[in-house]
């Protein structure tokens, strides 16, 4: 690897909190569904199935990732969410729709501001307790 960019990529990656790992995750599905709404409506075959690949694996890791023990119903609801948006991944695969991928861009960029939302004030939380103890 000695591209710059891929190596400041892989350390950006390596270094990150697991909260900027999630959000990380969200963009790129996020972004390679957009993608394959695009090539979709260019009527790129090739492109639409690498793009919703791309998006789905991402997809499917996040699913994969779910501890039930410990996040019960919310990582039920999420497992719910995860395993409709590859059902419209895969039906807009097949189908050429780009209808199916919006219907899984409008659940990921919700899901993407509700744990940016949720991360923010975890923050902020942690923040203001630790300026408590110091003072």
């Amino acid at each position: 690897m000695t591209n710059p960019y891929q190596k400041y990529k892989q350390t950006a990656v390596q270094s990150a909190s697991r909260e900027k790992i999630l959000l990380m995750l969200y963009e790129g599905a996020i972004k390679f569904t957009k993608l394959g709404i695009k090539a979709c409506e260019e009527k790129k075959i090739a492109d639409r199935g690498q793009n919703i690949g791309r998006a789905y694996d991402i997809i499917m890791e996040l699913n994969n990732t779910l501890d039930h023990k410990v996040g019960g119903d919310i990582a039920k609801n999420l497992e719910q969410l995860y395993m409709y948006i590859m059902e419209e991944f895969t039906k807009a695969n097949i189908s050429g729709k780009p209808e199916h991928l919006h219907n899984a861009l409008k659940i990921m960029e919700n899901l993407y501001q509700g744990w940016l939302g949720a991360i923010e004030k975890l923050k902020k939380e942690q923040d203001s307790q630790g300026n408590k103890g110091s003072v």
